[in-house]
């Protein structure tokens, strides 16, 4: 059994404030009793200007946001997952990193955003690619007999990553997000329950909510979502912390009801062909 704690915060251009913010979450979280505490993406940086993104980005050698996570976790001895920070990636470009952090303060993974969200869900869209570079990797990083399958925001909707998280041991889903509020209201729910249902795997979706600034709007609704697809754990629309149990058991029973992973093909992608009358 494990409790986690999902923080539901705005990050704006002010990092500092941002810090402070989601420190004193953490430590909320913690007084809760949570094992785990999962943030949302970008939780430490959101800019209207894209070009901001690259001015503020740093190698996780140097970065201060996580720096001051690092000492956070080894302080209340806790694991901490950085829903994503802006970092630099070795070849230094600008990546979207979600980073996991043992309560001895060491970086235990990071896996970086593969999908990144280049749609036009609303007038003032940006292509995510123009300011970050894709992720390659799928990464499962394990807490014990937990294994979590690492991902973030828009990866939500290529149910592939997760099956092959799944394949490859993954038990809970990390999704943190920062979804808008008009995707967030038409998919937010049914996609998060969907990629439970689909894996028999808890799903842990910590979110941002409001307007960091002006032109955007975060849905919030931060969930925890258990292997049967039922949501266990859900937050409102504004700042908030909630916690759950991660209870491995029924992961197993979900798999055993539904086994529907041990009945995968030995293909990735079916083979479609057209039919001409």
């Amino acid at each position: 059994m494990l409790k986690v704690g999902l923080l539901q915060t705005c990050a704006t251009p002010d990092v500092h404030a941002n810090r402070a913010r989601v420190v004193a979450q953490i430590r909320q979280a913690s007084a809760l009793g949570a094992d785990l505490i999962a943030m949302p993406e970008a939780v430490d940086f959101l800019h209207p200007d894209p070009r901001e993104f690259a001015r503020y980005a740093q190698p996780m050698a140097a970065h201060e946001f996580l720096a001051l996570l690092q000492s956070t976790a080894s302080e209340l001895r806790v694991w901490l997952l950085a829903g994503s920070l802006t970092t630099r990636n070795d070849l230094g470009q600008p990546v979207n990193r979600t980073i996991l952090i043992a309560p001895d303060g060491k970086v235990s993974a990071w896996y970086d955003k593969i999908h990144l969200f280049d749609a036009a869900a609303t007038k003032n869209a940006v292509l995510e690619s123009s300011i970050f570079s894709r992720g390659k990797t799928g990464v499962v990083a394990t807490i014990g007999e937990v294994a979590l399958g690492l991902s973030i925001c828009y990866d939500v909707r290529f149910p592939y990553l997760y099956r092959a998280l799944a394949l490859h041991g993954a038990n809970v889903m990390c999704v943190p997000a920062a979804f808008m509020k008009v995707t967030g209201e038409a998919h937010w729910h049914a996609l998060l329950r969907a990629r439970a249902i689909e894996t028999g795997s808890y799903v842990i979706a910590p979110a941002q909510y409001g307007s960091p600034h002006d032109g955007r709007e975060s849905y919030g609704r931060s969930l925890v979502v258990n292997p049967w697809g039922e949501v266990v754990a859900e937050a409102g629309g504004d700042a908030q912390v909630i916690t759950a149990d991660i209870d491995l058991a029924l992961v197993a029973e979900a798999r055993r009801r539904i086994p529907s992973l041990v009945q995968t093909k030995d293909f990735d992608v079916i083979k479609i062909r057209a039919s001409h009358d």
